[in-house]
């Protein structure tokens, strides 16, 4: 699983007019899952199912 920020490095991630993290590919706006024992928290998109860790 890839970092947000090689995402949108690789061109896979891109920002909305309101700088929310959306997919490239179905240009859906990335949701979040945070659990509690991670140190990270996994960004999915609800149209292809890909998915972005987020450090931070």
């Amino acid at each position: 699983m890839k970092t947000t920020r090689k995402g949108m490095r690789e061109g896979e991630l891109e920002k909305d007019t309101y700088d929310r993290l959306a997919c490239s590919e179905c240009g859906e706006t990335l949701k979040t899952r945070n659990d509690p024992d991670e140190v990270f928290s996994v960004r999915t998109c609800p149209e292809c199912g890909a998915e972005w860790k987020e450090i931070g």
